[in-house]
């Protein structure tokens, strides 16, 4: 391994079934473990989402059938410059447009020892 780099890791995927998504927020899976460096929102339902970090305020809608894809981490030139989401995040999602099949799913990579 390179110096100065960390291996990443992939943590277990979310999951929330369609028949979970409504008009109010519903927690996808459980809190972070880590501190997330790179956040993959994905939506395989037939309806429009809305995601959300606090399950109160809408922030961040994907369309059916695609994902949006953050990393936190690129470009950064040290540690310190990394910009994370902490461990004990909870990831929320609800409908914008009727929901009848698929699911949402959180996608998440911190570094090891993280």
């Amino acid at each position: 391994m390179p110096l100065g780099c960390m291996p990443a890791r992939t943590d277990i995927v979310r999951t929330l079934d369609h028949a979970a998504i409504g008009a109010a927020y519903a927690k996808i899976g459980g809190v972070f473990a880590h501190s997330t460096r790179m956040l993959r929102l994905v939506n395989l339902t037939d309806g429009d989402l809305m995601f959300s970090d606090d399950g109160v305020n809408d922030k961040w809608p994907v369309p059916h059938g695609s994902f949006v894809l953050y990393d936190y981490a690129a470009n950064s030139t040290t540690p310190e410059a990394n910009m994370v989401y902490p461990q004990g995040t909870q990831i929320w999602a609800k409908q914008v447009t009727a929901v009848t099949g698929g699911a949402a799913y959180v996608e998440c990579t911190y570094a090891q020892g993280q």
